[in-house]
């Protein structure tokens, strides 16, 4: 039996081990246009001197000698020809599958921007080559600009803060991490930014990205009519499943990227997926599960993913830990908040009928377990007769006979 995986990030590491562990005597051949392993979570920490590029590496030393895997380093996948079940390779030769693991993450989409795709040094901020690139414009760099306040925009903020460099980000909604955070929450990672020099541009868009005559950008005009000069722009506002290469193998594709069921399984037989590549929960833990329930259904063991709730962000942005669970904010009017906020500790809980549908926790997090199995299992915690922040898992779940935890519903 011969396992092809293609990438070697979370979910695409986790399935070889995963494989190896099931499968001791098959082939795995691991595919990555990367030369090396790392965490695209940490990458601000090798900005801001941090970490080193030795540091960011979440796999063992003796990876491809302990797995006993053909890595195939430095080669991305061009086509896969499902029919013949064979993957080409950027290198000009092609490799046979019995079984197939896509796992090839995703990529900086640039926004139709004026002048934005034709600008030199705007760089994306999702793999090495990128990052690498970023911290050498920034050596003389005099103007850094990050366009997104999400998650990787704020990544990108805090390295060049721990560098040293001031910097300043232009978002479009009018707070930052506005998928995670509720305007309480974003507000504090918004001072505190601002007291480390970041300047914010929020409710606020990028219009056009203005050269000079090298074809370096100097300036960005933005829509309420301001101009900010820039020499180095760094864009997390947008991204995309690397699915290009998967046009005409007849799996099928969707507009989020490529699409599996529970079990990682695609719409062709042999073929799974999983990670960033799917499109769908962009987040590091569903990633390594994810590819762990493809390898698992790969090599025969019935697995599935719906017991995993993947709409969970864990943050520490200038060491101010926060956790979002679900939806930040009531859907509407129909849903309830209950809110507990001392100024140093804030958290929130949206339920409806007994449901709990999202939390917020900002300050202290030795809650988030318990919201997390809550929100996950749908579990209805009107039974319980006691305040919501007070309950715990003695209120829901038992010891069984190897004393692990079950849930039983009463």
């Amino acid at each position: 039996m011969r396992y092809v995986v293609l990438g070697a990030s979370a979910a695409g590491v986790n399935g070889v081990r995963q494989l190896r562990k099931r499968c001791p005597e098959a082939e795995i051949v691991l595919v990555s246009k990367d030369q090396e392993i790392y965490s695209r979570c940490i990458l601000h920490h090798l900005i801001g001197n941090l970490r080193t590029r030795e540091q960011l590496c979440f796999a063992e030393a003796d990876f491809a000698e302990r797995y006993r895997v053909d890595w195939r380093k430095g080669v991305a996948c061009t086509g896969v020809d499902t029919g013949k079940k064979e993957v080409a390779l950027s290198d000009g030769t092609t490799v046979s599958y019995d079984k197939l693991l896509i796992a090839t993450g995703s990529h900086t989409f640039l926004p139709p921007v004026k002048g934005l795709r034709e600008a030199k040094r705007v760089y994306g901020f999702r793999d090495m080559e990128e990052t690498e690139a970023i911290m050498e414009a920034a050596k003389d760099a005099k103007h850094i600009v990050i366009m997104g306040g999400g998650l990787t925009g704020l990544d990108a903020a805090t390295g060049f803060i721990h560098m040293g460099r001031s910097v300043e980000l232009v978002e479009l909604a009018d707070r930052l991490l506005v998928k995670q955070l509720d305007e309480r929450a974003a507000s504090v990672y918004q001072k505190a930014l601002e007291a480390k020099g970041v300047k914010l541009h929020l409710g606020c868009a990028l219009e056009e990205v203005r050269c000079g005559g090298d074809g370096r950008v100097v300036s960005l005009a933005l829509s309420d009519g301001g101009e900010i000069p820039c020499d180095l722009l760094v864009v997390t506002a947008g991204v995309r499943s690397n699915v290009e290469f998967l046009e005409g193998s007849g799996l099928e594709l969707d507009s989020y990227g490529l699409v599996i069921d529970p079990q990682g399984r695609t719409n062709v037989a042999d073929v799974y997926g999983a990670g960033d590549v799917t499109g769908r929960s962009p987040i590091w833990p569903a990633a390594v599960k994810q590819g762990m329930v493809a390898a698992d259904n790969m090599a025969g063991i019935e697995a599935g993913m719906e017991d995993f709730f993947a709409s969970k962000s864990t943050m520490n942005f200038l060491d101010i830990p926060t956790m979002s669970l679900g939806v930040p904010e009531k859907p509407d009017d129909t849903y309830e908040e209950i809110v507990e906020d001392t100024g140093d500790q804030y958290r929130k809980v949206i339920h409806k009928g007994g449901k709990i549908y999202g939390a917020i926790l900002q300050g202290d997090l030795a809650y988030g377990g318990v919201l997390t199995q809550l929100i996950a299992r749908k579990i209805d915690v009107s039974r319980v007769k006691k305040p919501l922040f007070s309950i715990d898992y003695s209120d829901f779940f038992h010891t069984g006979d190897n004393f692990e935890f079950y849930y039983e519903v009463t």
